[in-house]
């Protein structure tokens, strides 16, 4: 599952191809500890008010990783269940137990780029543009589902025909749609299996489309965005974490700059990751 400000997951050229990640084993214990000094340079956009901007169709052309299915078994739904019926029970809604919310009702957030939006993926509407962008070289290094429209599609319509433990959206820089993104629910995620996961563990993916918005930093400033938006429309999740490759060492740094720390290098089935948190409780600090 690839991260990308240069088609997938950095803001330079992708590293050259690498042969097979070893076999998955379990990731290193997060190591304890204050966390890191921030990175130098770091962005820090804030959360702004909605615009109400609306994308009701595609963008210029051109360019991060995949949700394996895994089966929630009657252990992993039974929290689920118990916080739906709490939620349900405390508000009167029978909506607010969902595994996520929808984040095309999150608010805007002001970047130094301008205002982003996420929106959910309307296959019909953005095939065309996602499946350009899985097809850039670059891109289909991290992502790869280069090919036909249809292999694109079929990976997006496991997510939109799924129980909503992840959701596809693009990302709308000032009204333009300009990357992809899947925020999912990594405790429910076969990557549980390879980090110490956490109940409401809140995972994120992405790349960013289209040579112009590549390679000059605009992953670190969407990266953070995203990351307060889903802790502040979260509430029940304490951290977002991804796993970018770990042979993507920009991407690596665009999550670092972006208030992630390094937890752990893990064995995936199809890579070797760098395990990267942002913890709710220093959030303010990084």
């Amino acid at each position: 599952m690839p991260f990308a400000d240069a088609p997938a997951e950095s803001d330079t050229e992708p590293p050259e191809a690498a042969d097979a990640p070893p076999e998955p084993a379990a990731a290193s214990p997060e190591p304890a500890g204050p966390p890191p000094e921030p990175r130098p340079g770091a962005a820090g956009p804030g959360t702004g008010p909605d615009t109400g901007t609306e994308y009701t169709g595609t963008a210029p052309d051109t360019g991060a990783e995949d949700t394996l299915d895994l089966k929630l078994t009657e252990e992993l739904l039974a929290p689920v269940g118990r916080e739906r019926r709490r939620v349900a029970a405390a508000t009167g809604s029978a909506s607010c137990g969902e595994l996520l919310t929808d984040p095309g009702t999150w608010p805007g957030a002001t970047t130094p780029a301008g205002t982003f939006h996420l929106v959910p993926v309307v296959l019909e509407r953005d095939l065309a543009l996602i499946s350009g962008w899985m097809n850039d070289p670059a891109v289909a290094a991290f992502w790869e589902l280069a090919g036909p429209d249809s292999v694109t599609a079929d990976h997006i319509r496991t997510q939109l025909e799924g129980d909503g433990r992840s959701i596809p959206c693009l990302g709308l820089l000032d009204g333009t749609p300009m990357s992809y993104w899947e925020i999912y629910r990594a405790d429910l995620d076969p990557l549980a299996r390879h980090y110490p996961a956490r109940l409401h563990d809140t995972g994120i993916h992405l790349l960013i489309g289209g040579v112009d918005h590549r390679g000059k930093g605009l992953g670190t400033s969407l990266i953070r965005a995203v990351a307060d938006l889903a802790l502040d429309n979260l509430p029940r999740s304490g951290r977002v974490v991804a796993e970018p490759d770990l042979r993507n060492t920009p991407s690596v740094a665009a999550f670092l700059s972006a208030g992630f720390r390094f937890s752990a290098e893990t064995d995936l089935p199809d890579k070797r990751a760098a395990l990267m948190i942002r913890d709710r409780t220093y959030r303010d600090h990084l």
